[in-house]
């Protein structure tokens, strides 16, 4: 085959066949493609986007260029292993709750996950937050961790989906990042190539997500399922808003602890309704025994109220090289010595909260990652006490900011005064789940 052509039917508007993507991915693998040509065939996939069955064997083709983990002999026979994946959003540490809580409940956990990128944070970076806990493990130890605990995060490895590594470092300097297509296959041939059996899909819609309009949120999960249910995967998708940080807490060792809490059921109202619909999701998903989402969420209500859940974290935590004194007395976790309040100037209710914009707060602070291979300080953040809905009077805390040193402090209070927008009107809480897409 000749790349020339693979692009030209592109960009003519064709349609590609297996063995056509099957050779660009090769191609992309083994450096038989050059960088020019294989960002001229996203540029034309850019513009004229694929059909779902193109986009599945695109998938399927990336996650067969690397490594695939078949993980089923370090479960019992017939049991399904389950993962979810969330789109990223400023506070989201979804998974530090979900995956104990599934887990206890009996279905094995086995994830990858990644390191924060721009204003959204990563569950790796959180997780580094606990003392001693690592995300390097072999394949010997992931499936006997995911055999005896039940739930196992790691890092990403190279060898895991090498197609899309190569892919997406030229789709980040080319302009093509937000192809659907391009991001769906990216997503789910990791997903795919990790072994799970069922998965929930987490896309966040909003000013604190790479999704910023419900529409183009819909798209992408819905191309997600249809390639999941192509690959033979259970896959449901949520559209989750994130105008607003999700829970009180951003920033990774803050939001670590506010995942505890929400395990000992006192999360704050709309991080906590979303960790109890993920995991009932995942349960409903990955057990037919669960014949409704009710009876789901009742188990992982009872999972919350028995402490099993945070039992199943603290087993995580130590299988992992983590400190679990850190977990059962969590304000040992990380904190920043300085801590400064942003409070209301005029009364009213709370009517934005611009989630980006307290996101690269965070990131100014050293929370995040600025560059490849920046050191993270787990222990700087922001709380936010006054959320979408709220009345507050003057003075009242709208949030406090956690920082390294007074002037780190100063300079973020005086970016985050703007995020904040306070009206004499009534507001309402915003909605936690969006829209919900299942295959079929």
């Amino acid at each position: 085959m000749n790349p020339v052509d693979l692009i030209t039917k592109k960009r003519d508007g064709g349609e590609h066949t297996p063995e056509e993507l099957g050779f660009l991915v090769r191609g992309m693998v083994n450096d038989s493609i050059p960088d020019y040509q294989l960002a001229a065939w996203a540029m034309a996939v850019y513009f004229r986007g694929m059909s779902d069955a193109e986009a599945t064997q695109l998938t399927l083709a990336m996650a067969a260029s690397g490594d695939t983990l078949d993980l089923h002999d370090a479960v019992a026979p017939g049991v399904l292993i389950v993962d979810k994946h969330s789109s990223g959003g400023v506070g989201d540490k979804t998974t530090l709750a979900v995956g104990p809580i599934v887990a206890a409940c009996g279905l094995p956990v086995g994830k990858m996950s990644g390191r924060g990128l721009s204003f959204s944070g990563g569950t790796i970076d959180k997780l580094e937050s606990i003392r001693g806990w690592s995300p390097e493990l072999s394949e010997d130890r992931f499936r006997r961790q995911l055999r005896e605990i039940g739930l196992v995060i790691a890092g990403q490895t190279a060898d895991l989906a090498p197609a899309d590594k190569r892919l997406y470092a030229l789709r980040d300097v080319t302009g093509t990042v937000p192809s659907l297509p391009l991001i769906a296959a990216s997503i789910m041939s990791k997903k795919l190539a990790a072994g799970a059996d069922a998965i929930v899909l987490d896309v966040k819609c909003g000013r604190g997500a790479f999704m910023e309009h419900l529409d183009e949120a819909r798209a992408l999960a819905r191309l997600m399922v249809a390639i999941g249910t192509g690959a033979g995967r259970q896959v449901t998708g949520l559209i989750t808003g994130m105008e607003q940080p999700l829970g009180h807490a951003v920033g990774n060792g803050l939001e670590v602890r506010e995942a505890i809490e929400t395990l000992h059921g006192h999360g704050p109202a709309d991080f906590q309704e979303l960790v109890e619909r993920v995991a009932a999701e995942m349960l409903l998903l990955g057990d037919p025994a669960y014949h409704s989402l009710a009876a789901a969420q009742a188990q992982v209500q009872e999972a919350i109220a028995t402490g099993t859940g945070l039992e199943k974290l603290a087993a995580f935590v130590a299988a992992q090289g983590g400190e679990t004194e850190q977990i059962y007395h969590p304000e040992r976790l990380p904190v920043a010595p300085v801590q400064q309040t942003l409070s209301a100037e005029e009364a009213g209710f709370v009517h934005r909260i611009d989630a980006r914009e307290v996101g690269l707060a965070v990131v100014e602070m050293g929370g995040g990652r600025k560059k490849k291979g920046d050191a993270i300080d787990f222990g700087v953040g922001v709380v936010c006490q006054a959320k979408v809905g709220d009345r507050v009077a003057v003075g009242d805390p709208l949030c406090t900011v956690y920082a390294a040193n007074e002037f780190s402090a100063h300079t973020a209070i005086v970016r985050l005064r703007a995020a904040w927008l306070v009206e004499a009107a009534p507001s309402n809480p915003l909605p936690v789940v969006l829209d919900r897409i299942a295959s079929g």
